[in-house]
């Protein structure tokens, strides 16, 4: 695409007739402000206006287009006001149309003997047929039997914009489309290759297909113009990310040589040696921390695999080579998790770990600052760590946990805290919800990504069953008879109140009823409404074993870590993801002892529902359960929201469009190596100003 292809994609919406300052703002809000924003907004379906149906032929529940002479129109009042006009064709069967919302103008103009040309659904009302409110225009005898050359497209609504006007508009966008040899950037040969469309091509016919098009396919992203589109916008989010992996590791880094002293020292006190998985792991960190250029890296493993000590190995690292260490994780629980284990890891040591969040409040929040400032070697906390007023003396390696629940721009920040004239700190982030292979490509391009595929030994499978809510006496028989052998349990609420409109079980109230049903067990209750030291208590004293049983909402999904519990209660697992019900079996399995998991649901259950709870009876792999998400719910559960891009993709789905990612990939490295100017086009075109969203 030449610079005059750029230009006219540019141009603003008031060079298109009839758009004022007024349209242009409706349609601004809506995203739509340069013309290429329109040629963009693609149709979310079709109407078959190229035919039209005799009355005789109408099935119910097609859309479809008829013609009929007004036989008769009536008023009425039953409930509420109706307008009902009936029409009939050469078939010699009559079709009504029934109208809630009309006005006098409507009614002046349905006479009898008027033809109407009309567009709707289908349905049965009593012995007749009828359409209600559908699409109608009044023509003359002379226009019978003229029908549209192509499908009508029908476009997502812009507010205060009818859809009328939206498809005129669209329409004279796409007439300023430059030619083809102006505005295609992918490779004539790859295109050949993929039996695709060019750019140009491709939009023309999503806007306005021809007559007998396989709508099922075009709507469903099957269709090769639409995969065309989407391979493109594939390919320039994989190129954005690649971009600024180059732009951030051009800054460069401060290199952290150590002779491992300090992690030595670590390793020769743990009651554990690490998997060949975790060593694999470390060696990579290692490497990445002792380079001159930022380390990118992601460490995903599955719950209990073992992150967070090859996280404190890297940590001593940074600490011998003179460097400070930041670990952020999204909630306080994780992070005072982390915290403990830093502590009693580090500071036998003689390595300062110092706390830092939202609750530390006044002198002791005035002091963190003060040992942060001076030098502290290791700093964990919450969101704290970005605030204003934290200064790091020297931040060498930033360590962000289950970083999908961070916004982009809030690891940017925590990133910037260290950055010291062109160099910048070296990051780790790392995830207990695996990441398919396939949207890794996608969502983490600007990432090296190792794996810890092992869990250590002595981890036991967790058993799985799914129980329907009426065997509950049986659930809590079951809790008494483990709690009397010595063993803990967990029981998971996914609300903190009751709902009259949600069927779950509150953790207060189940707190109440397990009190009652087992007197002889000591039961605490946690939930994230309770004040911090509140919730630290209750986890420490079952951590310690004085509870046996601990009542919980999902905010012990991630960290908490208590060998001893073997039975993991989830009420209403019908309600939550695969990824959170399998993060939340993981709290269960970190000791020697058979484990169970009982996902207790309320039926009926959905397709949904069921197929979730049957990959989590089926698996442990976490693996495998996240690409049976990915196919189930798509990436937003599994990337965070707040991936921005990335989960609001305009075409493709990365679900659906999984098998182009490697040939985006392909294609980047393509791009990239010979025609870097087309690559920087090809991310201008598709995601524009928002560029910088993945550079942490």
């Amino acid at each position: 695409m030449n610079s005059a292809a750029a230009h006219a994609g540019e141009s603003g919406l008031r060079s298109l007739p009839g758009v004022g300052p007024q349209v242009a703002q409706k349609l601004a809000a809506a995203g739509i402000q340069q013309l290429q924003d329109l040629w963009f907004w693609l149709p979310r379906g079709y109407e078959d206006r190229t035919r039209i149906a005799p009355i005789a032929s109408l099935a119910l529940g097609e859309r479809v287009q008829v013609e009929g002479r007004v036989e008769a129109v009536e008023k009425g009042f039953r409930f509420r006001p109706q307008l009902k006009v009936a029409i009939s064709d050469d078939s010699g069967e009559t079709l009504v149309l029934r109208f809630f919302h009309f006005h006098a103008g409507q009614v002046a103009q349905l006479t009898p003997g008027a033809w109407l040309r009309c567009y709707g659904e289908v349905r049965q009302s009593g012995l007749v047929l009828e359409m209600v409110h559908p699409s109608y225009r009044r023509i003359a005898e002379s226009e019978r039997g003229e029908v549209a050359g192509r499908l009508d497209p029908v476009y997502p609504a812009v507010q205060g914009v009818g859809p009328a006007r939206l498809a005129q508009l669209a329409q004279a966008a796409l007439e300023a489309l430059p030619p083809s040899e102006e505005f295609e950037l992918l490779p004539a040969g790859l295109r050949a290759e993929l039996k695709l469309p060019d750019l140009r091509q491709a939009l023309r016919f999503v806007h306005a297909p021809p007559p007998g098009t396989d709508l099922a396919a075009l709507t469903e992203g099957r269709h090769p113009a639409r995969r065309r589109l989407a391979l493109e916008e594939l390919l320039a989010h994989h190129l954005s990310l690649r971009r600024q992996r180059v732009d951030l590791r051009r800054q460069g880094a401060p290199p952290l040589k150590a002779r491992g002293e300090l992690s030595r020292a670590l390793r020769e006190r743990l009651p554990f040696a690490l998997t060949d998985a975790q060593q694999r792991v470390l060696g990579e960190v290692l490497v990445d921390l002792r380079a001159a250029e930022p380390m990118l890296r992601l460490v995903q493993g599955d719950v209990g695999s073992g992150k967070t000590v090859v996280a404190a190995l890297a940590a001593l690292h940074a600490v011998e080579a003179g460097a400070q260490v930041a670990l952020m994780a999204p909630t306080e629980l994780l992070a005072e998790q982390h915290f403990n284990n830093f502590r009693a890891w580090l500071e036998p040591l003689q390595i300062e770990v110092v706390w830092l969040a939202g609750k530390v409040k006044g002198r002791a929040r005035a002091a963190a600052l003060s040992r942060i400032a001076a030098g502290a070697g290791v700093v964990v906390g919450t969101h704290a760590l970005m605030q204003e007023g934290v200064e790091f003396a020297r931040l060498g390696l930033a360590i962000i946990d289950e970083q999908h629940r961070f916004g982009v721009h809030q690891r940017l920040a925590l990133r910037d805290k260290g950055a010291r004239g062109s160099l910048v700190p070296h990051q780790l982030v790392m995830t207990a919800t695996p990441i398919p292979r396939t949207l890794a490509m996608t969502a983490y391009a600007d990432l090296d990504v190792s794996v810890i595929d092992a869990l250590p030994p002595g981890r036991t499978p967790v058993q799985t069953v799914a129980i329907s809510t009426e065997r509950r006496p049986e659930i809590v028989e079951r809790i008494r008879a483990a709690c009397a052998e010595g063993r803990q349990a967990y029981w998971v609420c996914t609300l903190i109140e009751d709902s009259d409109e949600v069927q779950a079980q509150a953790a207060q109230t189940a707190y109440e009823q397990l009190l009652e049903h087992l007197p002889e067990v000591r039961v605490g209750l946690v939930h994230g409404r309770m004040k911090p030291a509140e919730k630290a208590a209750v986890m420490q004293a079952f951590k310690a074993g004085e509870l046996q049983l601990l009542v919980a909402t999902t905010v012990i999904e991630v960290g908490v870590d208590v060998p001893n519990a073997s039975l993991m209660i989830i009420e209403n697992a019908e309600r939550l993801g695969l990824a959170q019900l399998h993060q939340l079996r993981g709290r269960v399995g970190r000791g020697a002892a058979r484990s169970s998991c009982a996902l207790v649901y309320q039926p009926p259950l959905s397709r949904l529902a069921r197929e979730r709870l049957d990959t989590l009876r089926q698996s442990n792999d976490g693996f495998l359960i996240a690409e049976k998400d990915l196919e189930l719910r798509g990436p937003g559960e599994l990337l965070g929201t707040r991936q921005t891009g990335l989960v609001g993709f305009r075409i493709a789905d990365l679900a659906r469009d999984a098998d182009l990612l490697p040939t985006a990939q392909r294609i980047a490295d393509s791009l990239l190596a010979d025609s870097p100017d087309r690559a920087d086009r090809v991310i201008a075109r598709w995601i524009g100003a928002a560029a910088r969203y993945a550079g942490a």
